[in-house]
């Protein structure tokens, strides 16, 4: 039976107690031999500590574990170095000191491994430079640093400006100290799920090589499609048994709940390895990968920024956009693709790069994650809320729908909205309709304009407009004056015209009104 190393990250431990490992060992001898200085945005969960675990076995020169690799025809030298492995994963980071913390917890060890004088009331980066230094002296062989998710300090001090710069002048100061030790250093590798570049982290490495956009690089984390048959095929037969479809079948399913990240234009697609190793292993089909993470920072940005969300499903951007974040957060869309939310779908000569959702489990667990924030609501009650809108929609039953969501969006809180309130409780309408699973459009172009919402079932089509602080009635007379029925004037489905006008002081529908037709 095939092991499966579920939340193993220790390239060792899978080898020795003989887990499945999926071999990215050339990548490895590949960087080690053609550069020094590397750098590896990918989202969470996708294989990067395991990569710098092997990287570390390598450095170390463990050859035992490398047999049956690729690692092992490659590599005839096999010489250790002394390895410096930071990571910074293992900490909540909710005031100044959790990152001095961080960054002493492991200066300690290293200067106590090889007895290094520790002097606590030195700067970080300063017992970083003397440890460096010391062991290069003492070995006489250069060193190896290897930083694991350097920026989780950052991500979680989005919404905390004071502390978020604290950080960041902490981590500048600590990394600009490979620069200056570059005859010191053997090789670096630094791993995040974003690139703080316009916020100056790495403004002192500018000899640092970004490979997570290059070619070369696009599958050294994650499972493509050849890995996926090549190392798991059984596995594919074993689960099409388990949940009585057939191995095509399987194949499919896998790939819209799981495949579909891809990390540069026209480059291979890359399964999730956290979702499909927790697929093979229970035997069942669920949104294991989302599960694993709360993307807090996400929404915030979300709501700040007052971004329409209906937009994440498709939108166009450049290359330049992709690959760094800005101080002031005031486009969150480049967090939410390095974060692994949003992927490269396509690219248009004019547009630019296409971005869309990679797949279903990301785009129905990022819109259900969304939907209590935007709501101020628990989950547990929003789920019971959807449930009775998924039944009056289906039956054609418009005011009682509209009644479902005015109870539903009653007191909610102040603080969830960014300045637009009207783009708000757009975007809070189009997550409900999104999680009922139903044909959803936002603003739909006509050529009398632009439709607010429109939904529809096999039997039944909604024309939704929205006002806010106004009246039910103006929204309804543009509906009719823009002639927005039009599209559906041929369709034998029954259509209702809807107008909403929201209320800013109540924060819920204040008043509606229908029109059958």
């Amino acid at each position: 039976m095939m092991k499966y190393p579920i939340g193993i990250q220790s390239f060792p431990d899978i080898r020795e107690r003989g887990f499945v490992y999926v071999d990215k060992t050339a990548f490895v001898y590949q960087m080690a031999l053609m550069g020094k200085y590397y750098f590896l945005s990918r989202p969470r969960r996708f294989g990067k500590s395991l990569l710098v675990s092997t990287m570390e076995a390598y450095f170390l020169g463990r050859k035992e574990l490398f047999k049956g690799l690729a690692m092992e025809k490659l590599e005839t030298e096999w010489k250790a170095y002394p390895v410096l492995h930071l990571d910074l994963n293992a900490q909540n980071y909710v005031d100044e000191n959790a990152l001095h913390e961080e960054l002493d917890k492991h200066l300690v060890i290293w200067e106590q491994t090889y007895g290094i004088a520790i002097d606590k009331s030195l700067s970080p980066e300063t017992r970083f430079y003397n440890v460096i230094r010391n062991i290069y002296q003492q070995t006489g062989s250069q060193v190896v640093v290897l930083v694991d998710e350097y920026d989780k300090p950052l991500l979680s001090t989005i919404d905390n400006e004071t502390l978020h710069t604290s950080y960041r002048n902490t981590l500048k100061a600590f990394f600009s100290v490979l620069k200056s030790l570059d005859a010191c250093i053997r090789f670096a590798f630094i791993t995040g799920v974003s690139k703080f570049s316009h916020v100056s982290i790495f403004s002192d490495l500018n000899n640092l090589n970004d490979v997570s956009m290059d070619a070369h690089y696009a599958d050294i984390c994650g499972i493509s499609e050849q890995e996926l048959h090549a190392y798991f095929d059984s596995s594919i037969h074993e689960l099409a048994d388990a949940n009585g479809m057939t191995y095509e079948e399987t194949c499919e399913q896998l790939r819209r709940q799981y495949d579909g990240y891809h990390f540069l234009q026209n480059s291979v697609g890359i399964y999730n390895p956290f979702s499909l190793l927790n697929t093979f292993a229970k035997g069942a089909f669920n949104d294991y990968w989302f599960a694993t993470g709360t993307p807090t920072f996400l929404v915030k940005l979300l709501q700040q920024n007052d971004y329409e969300l209906s937009e994440l499903q498709e939108i166009y951007v450049s290359a330049s956009t992709l690959t760094s974040t800005n101080e002031d957060y005031d486009d969150p869309i480049p967090v939410l693709y390095q974060s692994g939310y949003l992927t490269i779908k396509g690219r248009d000569p004019y547009m630019g790069l296409r971005l869309g959702f990679p797949n279903e489990e990301v785009e129905r667990g990022f819109f259900d994650f969304l939907l209590p924030y935007y709501a101020s609501r628990r989950k547990s009650s929003v789920d019971g809320f959807l449930n009775k809108m998924t039944a009056a929609i289906a039956k054609g039953c418009p005011d009682e729908l509209l009644q479902v969501i005015q109870t539903m969006l009653a007191g909610r809180s102040y603080m969830v909205a960014g300045a637009d309130k009207e783009k708000d409780f757009q975007n809070t309408l189009y997550l409900i309709f999104i999680m009922l699973g139903y044909n959803v459009q936002v603003e739909l172009v006509t050529s009398q304009g632009r439709m607010d919402i429109t939904i529809q079932t096999k039997d039944y089509i909604y024309i939704i407009e929205l006002k806010l602080d106004k009246t039910a009635e103006e929204a309804l007379r543009q509906i009719k004056d823009k002639n927005y029925a039009r599209p559906f004037q041929a369709d034998k489905r029954k259509l209702y015209l809807i107008g909403v006008n929201f209320s800013s002081e109540t924060r819920t529908v204040e008043k509606w009104v229908v029109e059958e037709r």
